[in-house]
């Protein structure tokens, strides 16, 4: 750990015991810290490592300039993760800081230091104030099935394709008697070519490069059961209640708690949530022009959810469909309906965040 006192005239001793903030540039290896005042002096900064030795010190340094409360972390989903989980079990409030923006980069360059100063009053300004996942608890395990299901899926799905171009290509002889075979029958099929040796010829390289590709495709079928069946077993031990609301079924659900994460307390009121999903109305009036707009930020993973949960609503619910035909009869359109019944559903998944107690 390295550190430096940076002396200004106007810190006394009063602001070395009064409150401070930090502001952290993370990176891999090491996290670059800054002290600031309440009233924007800056006290110190230091370099720690990204160990869980680094994160005591880095710390403890912090509180040697005063009462430590808030702190400004960069990347709190990637680099800061492990640091912004040890700040908030130590009772520190971990505010997520962006990016610095260009004009301010051009005007005082890039450094770590600068970048961690800027965090930091982006904290005392309140430019950011979104509060830090948590990341501790089911939904951090959600997140990494989720991750790992939607890789496997990703994988499956080009390896499919792939199969069914080598198919198109291939010698009629071979490709004739595939033609007819349903899905699981032809990877089947593909799965069982004899293949052995050296390709004599294309027809035996194609035979093993189908065989190959079904049982990569079929491995991964079985990994994608394996982690949907674990995902439905976390969802239904924490969230069971969260499955019961017609049109949410695991997959729905997982998109919408990773994106609120493990502290869903730190979204302050359901219309938080929805602007986090980019459902919320935003305003777009000018003049006399009185009007409102598709909100294109937040999460579009979470968007995306609402919008099939919307979907097959609209085909099952009764309650959903009525509320339709009634917007329908007053002029609205069918976008702005689904913009509507995507706000309703987020203001309705919201109370259904928080996990049940453990008995």
């Amino acid at each position: 750990m390295t550190s430096s006192r940076m002396p200004h005239p106007a810190s006394d001793q009063h602001d070395r015991l009064g409150d401070i903030v930090i502001g952290v540039d993370t990176h891999k290896d090491v996290h670059v810290a800054v002290v600031l005042t309440t009233t924007g002096t800056m006290l110190g900064s230091g370099k720690f490592p990204t160990t869980a030795a680094g994160y005591r010190d880095l710390l403890a340094w912090a509180r040697g300039h005063g009462e430590l409360r808030r702190a400004g972390v960069e990347c709190t989903s990637s680099y800061g993760a492990g640091l912004t989980r040890y700040l908030l079990s130590e009772a520190v409030t971990v505010i997520e800081v962006g990016f610095p923006d260009k004009a301010t980069r051009r005007r005082r360059g890039k450094s770590d230091v600068i970048d961690a100063e800027s965090a930091a009053r982006a904290v005392l300004s309140g430019d950011a104030r979104a509060v830090a996942k948590s990341s501790d608890g089911p939904v951090e395990m959600i997140r990494m099935f989720k991750l790992a299901k939607n890789s496997a899926v990703k994988a499956r799905t080009q390896a499919i394709n792939q199969l069914k171009a080598v198919l198109v290509n291939t010698d009629p002889s071979l490709r004739e008697s595939m033609s007819v075979l349903g899905p699981k029958t032809l990877l089947r099929r593909c799965r069982d070519l004899a293949a052995d040796g050296d390709p004599a010829d294309t027809i035996t390289a194609a035979a093993y490069t189908l065989r190959t590709l079904a049982n990569r495709i079929l491995a991964l079928t079985d990994e994608i059961d394996d982690l949907n069946r674990l995902l439905d077993t976390v969802i239904r031990s924490h969230f069971p209640h969260l499955l019961e609301r017609p049109g949410v079924g695991p997959d729905n659900a997982a998109t919408l708690l990773i994106t609120a994460g493990d502290n869903p307390d730190r979204l302050h009121s359901e219309g938080s949530f929805a602007a986090l999903c980019g459902a919320s109305p935003v305003e777009a009036s000018s003049g006399k022009s009185q009007r409102r707009r598709l909100n294109r930020g937040g999460d579009r993973q979470a968007n995306a959810a609402l919008y099939r949960i919307v979907l097959s609503r609209l085909r099952l619910d009764p309650a959903t469909r009525s509320y339709r035909d009634r917007r329908i009869s007053e002029g609205k359109t069918k976008r702005e309906i689904m913009r509507c019944l995507k706000r309703y559903v987020a203001r309705e998944i919201y109370n259904l965040l928080r996990p049940i107690p453990a008995v």
